[in-house]
C-alpha cells in the first residue's frame, strides 16, 4: 500500500481534477480528509491510501500516452479515452447494447465490445457500412445485431447533433 497527499483550496475551481484523475487510476483503500484553516485561506488536506495497479510505477516522471486501464484485467477507462460528449454517446450505446443482449440472452460483449462501441462513437455514425470497418465486427454480428443496433444508435447520434446545434446557438454573442 502507498500514500499520496493532496491539498485543494476550498474555493478553487478545477484543481480537484488531478485528485479525481488519480482516484480513477488506482485501487483506493481509504481516503482521509481534513479541512485546514490557515489565516484567511482554507483548503482540504487529503490523504489517499491506495494499491497501484500491476505495472504502475508511481513516482516515475515518465508519462504513458496509452489509455489508463483499471480492474486488473487491462480494461480501458473510456472516460479518459473519449471526450465528455463522446462518453455520453458511448454510455447511451452501452444501454442499447444491454437491451439487445438481454433480449437475446447473451452477455453484452457478444453484441459489441466496449472497444467496438468506442470506435462507433469515434466514427460519429452507425450504419451497416460503417460497422463493417470496425475490427472485430464481422458479417455474423452485423447480420444478427447490425440493423437493430444501428437504428437505435442513429437516434442517439441525431440527438447529440441536435444538442450540439442548440449549444452553438446559445453561445452566439448576438
Amino acid at each position: 500500500m502507498q500514500l499520496k497527499f493532496f491539498s485543494i483550496p476550498i474555493f478553487a475551481s478545477g484543481e480537484e481534477e488531478e485528485l479525481n484523475k488519480f482516484l480513477r487510476s488506482v485501487k483506493v483503500i481509504d481516503v482521509r480528509r481534513e479541512l485546514v484553516m490557515a489565516s484567511e485561506t482554507a483548503c482540504w488536506a487529503i490523504c489517499v491510501l491506495f494499491m497501484p495497479h500491476a505495472g504502475d510505477s508511481f513516482g516515475s516522471t515518465a508519462q504513458s500516452t496509452a489509455p489508463r486501464t483499471y480492474g486488473g484485467r487491462g480494461r480501458i477507462d473510456y472516460r479518459e479515452v473519449l471526450s465528455t460528449d463522446e462518453f455520453v454517446i458511448f454510455t447511451e450505446l452501452r444501454t442499447i447494447r444491454k437491451q439487445l443482449s438481454e433480449n437475446d440472452g447473451v452477455p453484452p460483449y457478444v453484441v459489441f465490445t466496449d472497444a467496438e462501441l468506442a470506435e462507433i462513437v469515434k466514427m460519429g455514425e452507425c450504419t451497416l457500412e460503417s460497422l463493417k470497418k470496425i475490427k472485430g465486427v464481422g458479417v455474423g454480428k452485423i447480420e444478427k445485431y447490425g440493423i437493430r443496433f444501428s437504428e437505435e444508435a442513429s437516434k442517439v447520434f441525431a440527438k447529440a447533433r441536435e444538442s450540439a446545434k442548440k449549444d452553438e446557438k446559445n453561445d452566439m454573442p448576438f
